[in-house]
């Protein structure tokens, strides 16, 4: 699965980084960074929840 971030849609709340920091980063300007597009099996869940709580719908899982 791959990450993929609708930049603006993003509100930088950084709810993703606190469920899943080894794939998102909220910058020094507020910006939310994917560090890590690809998602590990064992990571997937998290990542999942991360996705699914994002309150603006700014991100979302595609298959590769």
């Amino acid at each position: 699965m791959r990450i993929v971030l609708d930049k603006s849609k993003c509100s930088s709340i950084g709810i993703c980084e606190s469920l899943a920091p080894e794939y998102f980063e909220v910058d020094d300007d507020g910006a939310v960074i994917v560090k890590r597009e690809i998602v590990d099996d064992g990571a997937l869940g998290v990542v999942e929840k991360a996705v699914a709580e994002c309150p603006a719908a700014a991100l979302a899982l595609v298959k590769e």
